[in-house]
């Protein structure tokens, strides 16, 4: 009578341990899912893919712009600002292209090198962009991203879809896959001993 309970109660801990590995494989297939879909077309639009050094050659703060979302439609928190404009020598191909601060940057406003952030007001912005402006007249020589393939003209101060952050996010359903299947295999070998033992 005890071995039948023990039996039965090892066969339930078997399914369960079975069910949470199995779920462990569906979740981690529906994040790999999710990541290809809304995640990975954002790296694989960045072409800025190779680095370089670039030197000023101009740093003007032009006349005031409005930020708007990135469809380009108004909100009501949008405000003007003013609009810098970077221009750098490249180094690789001795061109004279315009620095953007990210990938970001270029869709939300080809026109300037930088967009300031949604809760920043307008003197803090000012303020910011003034300062960002003398600091390029300062260091005029640093790294900076173009495109090889020549498709972008323009370069970008520091990528923001780095390779190393889409590993990053390939992280945590690998190894939920992992740790499922894991499961999987040792329920399979827990059972297939106990086959061999009753067997004996």
């Amino acid at each position: 009578m005890l071995a039948k309970k023990l039996v039965t109660a090892q066969k339930r801990g078997e399914t369960r341990a079975l069910c949470l590995g199995l779920g462990m494989v569906a979740c981690s297939m529906m994040m790999y899912f999710f990541i290809g879909i809304t995640i990975v077309p954002f790296y694989t639009k960045s072409v800025w893919t190779t680095e370089t050094v670039c030197k000023v050659l101009k740093a003007n703060i032009k006349d005031k712009v409005l930020r708007t979302n990135s469809e380009g439609s108004e909100d009501e928190d949008t405000f003007p600002y003013p609009c810098l404009q970077v221009w750098v020598n490249l180094t690789a191909s001795g061109q004279e292209v315009m620095l953007y601060q990210t990938e970001d940057t270029l869709e939300r406003n080809p026109k300037c090198s930088y967009v300031p952030g949604k809760s920043e007001n307008s003197k803090e912005v000012k303020a910011q962009i003034e300062t960002i402006a003398s600091n390029f007249k300062k260091y005029q020589t640093f790294p900076c991203y173009y495109d090889p393939g020549g498709i972008q003209t323009n370069v970008i101060l520091s990528r923001l879809y780095h390779p190393k952050g889409l590993l990053f996010a390939f992280l945590w359903p690998t190894l939920m896959f992992t740790g499922g299947c894991l499961i999987i295999v040792l329920v399979k070998i827990s059972q297939y001993v106990s086959v061999l033992s009753a067997w004996q």
